[in-house]
């Protein structure tokens, strides 16, 4: 929207978020404003494009097709934050940091293809931890991670038992057996 030439302030900073293999395919990827690549495939296109872009530069900021993106690579990975092209970089590199080194904290630095791919539901929850609907939610990879293995315990609480109650069960059954 806009007033007098100005724009009006919004929480939607993040247009989208994500991560690329060295071949510039996607590993994850979310996009919050369906204005901007409303399709996948626009998504990838724009995502070949991207990489074909900086996969070679040194830089970490570049402008396309209407968006600021900053990124960030490491092995044979990618990491991309996309904003509107009035939105603060550094806005954007923090959300990128806390993306980045969330993941790192959650995989022991073992930031790699293989790594990200074995884990990759825990990186979907860091995902949405850090960004909901383009409104940023956190930007400390510490609480992100806190809160990504909270959430991992609840689940594991709720719907599978752990090892150590599948081993408890098994000993009571036992034992009810042998005293019958």
């Amino acid at each position: 929207m806009k007033m007098d030439g100005f724009l009006e302030p919004s929480l939607n900073i993040i247009k989208g978020m994500c991560i690329l293999d060295n071949d510039g395919r996607r590993i994850m990827a979310k996009y919050y404003d369906k204005n901007v690549l409303p399709t996948v495939k626009e998504q990838k296109t724009f995502e070949k494009n991207l990489f074909s872009k900086t996969h070679r530069a040194n830089s970490e900021i570049i402008m396309l097709d209407g968006l600021t993106c900053v990124y960030k690579s490491n092995v044979d990975l990618f990491f991309y934050v996309m904003g509107s092209t009035q939105e603060n970089e550094l806005i954007l590199l923090s959300v990128l940091n806390c993306l980045y080194d969330s993941i790192s904290l959650i995989l022991k630095k073992f930031v790699e293809k293989k790594s990200v791919m074995e884990n990759l539901e825990i990186i979907m929850l860091a995902f949405d931890e850090i960004c909901d609907g383009g409104i940023i939610l956190d930007a400390d990879p510490a609480s992100v991670v806190k809160r990504v293995g909270d959430l991992r315990n609840d689940e594991l609480g709720i719907g599978e038992p752990t090892v150590a109650q599948v081993l408890q069960s098994a000993r009571e059954q036992i034992k009810m057996a042998l005293l019958k």
